[in-house]
């Protein structure tokens, strides 16, 4: 079963930076596209980030000012770089394979994720 693992995460001031890194087993993150998604507290998973196999990314409107994503050179390890971190930021981070239909989807069994909480 496949699945990716989220890391990365813990507790920062508000205005500050974290960065995540998500991996899998096997050829999963090298052969894929690979989103990061973030479960808000109270509120339902949502994307965030969508990194190509080429490495280009695509970012959602509520974070492009502040986030990027990027694969590492050996393309086995995807980061979500978060800057400017504001509280409402708090929540579990996740990344997947997304559905090529739909980004919202993933392919891949849901890891525990990374909390990310951001004080103020």
């Amino acid at each position: 079963q496949v699945q990716l693992v989220e890391s990365g995460g813990g507790l920062v001031q508000a205005g500050g930076s974290l960065r995540l890194s998500c991996t899998a087993s096997g050829n999963i993150v090298s052969d894929n596209a690979i989103a990061w998604y973030r479960q808000l507290t109270g509120k339902q998973r949502e994307f965030i980030a969508r990194v190509a196999r080429d490495g280009s990314a695509l970012l959602a409107d509520s974070v492009r000012r502040r986030f990027a994503a990027s694969r590492d050179s050996a393309n086995k390890v995807v980061f979500l770089q978060m800057s400017r971190l504001k509280p409402e930021d708090t929540g579990v981070y996740f990344c997947n394979v997304p559905s090529p239909a739909n980004w919202n989807q993933a392919l891949a069994s849901w890891g525990q994720g990374t909390q990310v909480t951001v004080s103020s």
